[in-house]
């Protein structure tokens, strides 16, 4: 009787990922943190409305757009996922428009995820006879060019270069697509221009150097990649955890103060 083969440990090959996703997560979950401190609270923190903070903020975003797109590549059932993550972000969009308006969240970054799965998932097989190098290297220099549309027109990273026509930035759908009519407003605005070219930029990534990176024998670090691994639960849950941790330590400060 023939022995069967070993089946790969998936686990440990994914270590890496989650644990990169899992430090994602935290850098996230202690960015909304001193968000809802300064612009909800009123709390002072200088340091935070500087370029630095502008720089973490980025640094968080970028790499969960790219993780995500390195996933994408490898996934089975990324339509479905697509859809469920999707779906968590219109929900997000319903329950600030009704509860929280001034911290209205429309087109965020569950949004995007959800939109750039959708599209890679009905795509995928004509992506994947790309040249991995050719699709990574043109999927980042697009979002480069793009980055800046959302204020006016293409350039380079932020530097705008051009001027679009007025009559591209419409409406909610072109805000979607990433001209944001005047007036837009969104506390968490990820558009699918210039962002599903960096998802893009992560799917292609893993097309080039993926079996490198899943085959690295490390365990990570477990509490990391337990975060990793409940990102989306981690994300859905973190702002109405925090909101609370806020409103509670705010209460015990004015219960003690003297005026």
């Amino acid at each position: 009787m023939a022995q069967a083969r070993a089946k790969p440990d998936r686990s440990r090959r994914c270590a890496l990922l989650d644990a990169l996703r899992g430090l994602t997560v935290i850098n996230m979950v202690f960015f909304h943190f001193m968000w809802d401190y300064v612009y909800i609270f009123g709390f002072s923190a200088p340091w935070y409305l500087g370029r630095g903070a502008f720089v973490w903020q980025q640094a968080i975003c970028c790499t969960f757009i790219t993780l995500s797109g390195f996933c994408a590549a490898m996934g089975k059932h990324t339509i479905r996922r697509g859809g469920i993550v999707f779906g968590i972000g219109a929900a997000i969009t319903l329950i600030t428009a009704l509860f929280m308006p001034d911290e209205l969240i429309v087109f965020g970054v569950l949004t995007l995820i959800g939109s750039c799965m959708l599209l890679v998932g009905v795509t995928k097989k004509w992506l994947k006879k790309i040249p991995a190098w050719a699709g990574l290297a043109c999927s980042f220099l697009l979002f480069a060019f793009t980055r800046p549309v959302n204020s006016g027109g293409p350039g380079f990273f932020f530097k705008r270069l051009a001027e679009l026509p007025d009559w591209l930035y419409h409406d909610y759908f072109t805000a979607y697509l990433g001209f944001p009519q005047p007036g837009f407003f969104s506390t968490d605005y990820f558009s699918l221009v210039p962002w599903l070219f960096l998802f893009l930029t992560g799917f292609f990534l893993h097309g080039v150097c993926g079996e490198k990176i899943l085959s690295v024998k490390w365990r990570g670090i477990r509490p990391l990649n337990f975060i990793g691994r409940h990102a989306l639960f981690i994300y859905v849950i973190h702002q109405p955890v925090v909101y609370g941790l806020l409103c509670a330590a705010n209460w015990c400060i004015s219960r003690n103060s003297p005026f």
